[in-house]
């Protein structure tokens, strides 16, 4: 019987996965606990007209992540720091205060775990961050760190 999985099933299928298992098993468990549904053209349709959607949704996520990073490559974020006699910075400038930095002067939220900045900046002047926007765009952030 063939029949379209309305939830990850462990060890047989996953969310919208359309797959051949015996009647038995479809009937006393799979269709009785909602875990799928049967396989018929109507469910079928169903089932590409809501994988066209997500695909739509997935295409329109990733055109918004690249307006997003011709957006960042031409603004500057500007952080101040505190720093020593000799210029340098007490601690460093973390990805949450760039992402606070960026809220504040440019209203553009980016998530701080986006951030790949693994030690945080430690000297004055300009500094690239790479930020991952999606799964397949990646942008930069130019940030500015100046004396408090």
């Amino acid at each position: 019987m063939k029949v379209i999985f309305t939830q990850d099933v462990k060890g047989k299928g996953k969310k919208g996965e359309v797959k051949d298992v015996p009647v038995g098993y479809a009937n006393n468990f799979l269709l009785k606990k909602n875990y799928a549904v049967e396989a018929t053209p109507g469910n079928l349709k169903q089932l590409e007209k809501k994988n066209e959607a997500a695909e739509a949704e997935r295409q329109q996520e990733i055109e918004d992540a690249k307006k997003l990073k011709e957006t960042l490559s031409h603004i500057e974020v500007e952080v101040s720091a505190k720093t020593g006699d000799a210029g340098k910075l007490f601690g460093s400038v973390s990805t949450k205060q760039i992402a606070q930095a960026l809220q504040q002067q440019h209203d553009i939220k980016i998530d701080k775990r986006k951030m790949d900045l693994p030690n945080g900046i430690h000297a004055l002047g300009y500094t690239n961050v790479p930020v991952k926007l999606d799964k397949e765009v990646e942008g930069t952030i130019r940030v500015h760190t100046v004396e408090q």
